[in-house]
């Protein structure tokens, strides 16, 4: 049996006594793609904001590699093993290409360094230094990035800067990997290229990714499953072509 990567049970928050997200069961196994997809304001971004700590369940709660992850910090649940990125990009701007994955290279046990080492310059202050870098451009390398590593963050194309949130939540060396519409913006090359980064990241990395998506090509170029969320509750369920062919969710993406 595969070993099952995320689990919610019954999850749902709720806002002055609307249910934003109610009763959500997903269960994905260790390197799935698995997609959550719905029409607008269905709770899909909510969703990732539940698994990643920024809202706290009213109900319900969820799991990662079996442990309860529920009511845990947005940095404890970082260091558990869920990264993200998000719908609207959220770089460091001003920094370097290389500097933003750098950031999330700082929390690895390997890279961790005694501030007296660092503060005093010693030996091993530049033997991490180095070794961070080197890292750093292995990630950037996937991407087709290491050359733009001295560039400013926000002098990258649109469809750079995508691919270098994922190379930053990358450098977290998460186990679950969370995509908010990680293909919005980017046209059909830089999607198809993206597909094969991805694919190429969940193989490299043994990792679990859960993306948000509105380019149905996309997911079901990808996705080996999904689950439609439609008003923030589940719509249906299973494998992707089979849930993106069910009437009711045909009927909440084009109408009666």
């Amino acid at each position: 049996m595969s070993e099952v990567v995320l689990k919610t049970e019954n999850l749902g928050i709720s806002f002055g006594g609307l249910k934003a997200v109610d009763n959500v069961n997903i269960e994905i196994k260790r390197k799935q793609l698995y997609g959550l997809v719905g029409p607008n304001g269905a709770g899909k971004t909510t969703v990732f904001n539940l698994l990643t700590g920024v809202y706290q369940p009213t109900t319900g709660c969820f799991y990662l590699n079996g442990e309860k992850l529920t009511g845990k910090t947005q940095e404890q649940i970082n260091h558990k093993g869920i990264a993200r990125t998000f719908q609207n990009i959220r770089l460091f701007n001003n920094m370097s290409v290389i500097r933003n994955v750098l950031v999330g290279l700082h929390n690895q046990p390997e890279f961790k360094c005694n501030p007296f080492v660092s503060l005093l310059r010693l030996p091993r202050h530049f033997k991490v230094e180095k070794a961070m870098r080197e890292r750093a451009k292995e990630i950037l390398r996937i991407f087709d990035l290491e050359d733009e590593r001295n560039n400013l963050a926000c002098n990258l194309p649109y469809g750079k800067q995508r691919k270098l949130e994922i190379a930053r939540a990358l450098a977290t060396n998460p186990k679950l990997l969370l995509l908010d519409e990680p293909a919005a913006g980017m046209n059909p090359h830089e999607t198809e290229d993206l597909m094969n980064i991805i694919r190429r990241i969940r193989d490299e990395f043994d990792l679990t990714i859960l993306l948000i998506e509105h380019d149905m090509k996309f997911v079901s170029g990808l996705c080996d499953e999904i689950t439609v969320l439609n008003f923030g509750t589940v719509l249906a369920q299973g494998k992707t072509e089979d849930a993106l062919n069910d009437p009711e969710v045909i009927k909440a993406y084009i109408g009666e």
